[in-house]
């Protein structure tokens, strides 16, 4: 009998090993859709012998109810500013003790110890951007100066008009354009928005964060919610006949951060790809590929998006990033969007 038992337990140890062990070399990583460059993540792999899983969403609310839900497996995901405060806030995040590695070091001081993570334990930022809207520039002649040409189409943009899915950059967007303050708890102020995105209504053929680039490229509509880098790419890679907006009243700005889910398994090779990615080469050749701003130092002889060639990611008008909302505005905020879709 104790034989027996010994063996068992030798047999249940060597498969606890063998678990461990197939998932030290793991990554399960939950991104925006592509915007990682394959390359790099092959490139990582064939160093550190770690294998890379990548799957893509569209917005931040589809990451967080992913990560609410406990359903996930994931060891390392990218929320947005706002969205990295929350996620600390409801406990879904893992104190990686972010400071002291050694990612940190190449990021920017403007981008340290913020709001959204004041002690920097949670976050390593990984790009910034905005959020406005882009025009096909073959189907419409107008002006792209003002967020009145996206809220109030005339002309061509009348009915063919694409907006986001999900509130978290539209609201802001018609707050800029409305000179109301973000996360406003005055619920006059939020019925002025809901009555702009409800006037607006007719003339959207569609409320999507997904296929952007063929819908606009195509023609299918003529202006779309889309992101800075995005609609740089487009026009740089795909020769696309896109316009990225300035509107005056300003763009909604954003700042990605890569974190660590409270459930990851592997979150010691998250760590690894922190902070091989944030290596100057590695975060250049990042940057050029997803074409939004970097947070972190670049190797400047090899940066291909410059001021002179891609004014999507340098523009000319205010920035405004979006905040973490008091409970009170965002159930203002639900409301608004709730009510609209109706």
């Amino acid at each position: 009998m104790k034989l027996i038992t010994k063996t068992a337990l030798l047999a249940f140890s060597i498969s606890l090993a063998a678990n461990a062990s197939a998932a030290s070399n793991k990554l399960n990583i939950y991104t925006w859709s592509e915007s990682i460059d394959p390359k790099l993540v092959t490139k990582f792999e064939k160093e550190t012998g770690i294998e890379v899983t990548l799957d893509g969403y569209t917005s931040n609310e589809d990451l967080l109810a992913k990560l609410k839900s406990g359903g996930s497996d994931y060891d390392l995901v990218f929320p947005s500013q706002h969205f990295v405060k929350i996620m600390i806030q409801e406990n879904l995040l893992k104190n990686i003790d972010a400071k002291g590695m050694a990612a940190f070091k190449q990021v920017d001081d403007r981008w340290k110890n913020k709001w959204w993570d004041e002690t920097s334990e949670y976050s390593i930022p990984f790009a910034y951007g905005t959020a406005g809207y882009a025009v096909n520039r073959d189907k419409y002649k107008g002006p792209a100066t003002s967020w009145k040409e996206f809220f109030e189409p005339t002309g061509a943009a009348a009915g063919n008009v694409a907006v986001f899915s999900t509130p978290d950059e539209v609201i802001p967007a018609a707050q800029l354009y409305l000179d109301i303050e973000f996360c406003s708890e005055d619920s006059a102020q939020m019925k002025r928005v809901y009555d702009l995105l409800k006037k607006q209504k007719p003339q959207v053929a569609v409320y999507s964060s997904d296929n952007i680039n063929s819908r606009i490229a195509s023609g299918e509509v003529v202006m779309h919610n889309w992101w800075d880098g995005n609609v740089l790419k487009a026009r740089k890679n795909d020769n696309a006949p896109v316009e990225y907006a300035q509107p005056k009243e300003g763009l909604v700005g954003w700042l990605d951060s890569m974190v660590v889910p409270k459930g990851s398994r592997n979150s010691e090779n998250a760590k690894k790809f922190m902070n091989w990615i944030s290596q100057p080469d590695n975060a250049t050749a990042e940057f050029n590929y997803y074409s939004h701003s970097s947070p972190v130092k670049l190797d400047q002889s090899l940066v291909v998006h410059k001021e002179e060639n891609s004014p999507e990611i340098f523009p000319k008008v205010p920035v405004k990033f979006t905040r973490a909302c008091s409970p009170a505005a965002q159930k203002l905020v639900d409301k608004v969007w709730t009510q609209l879709l109706q």
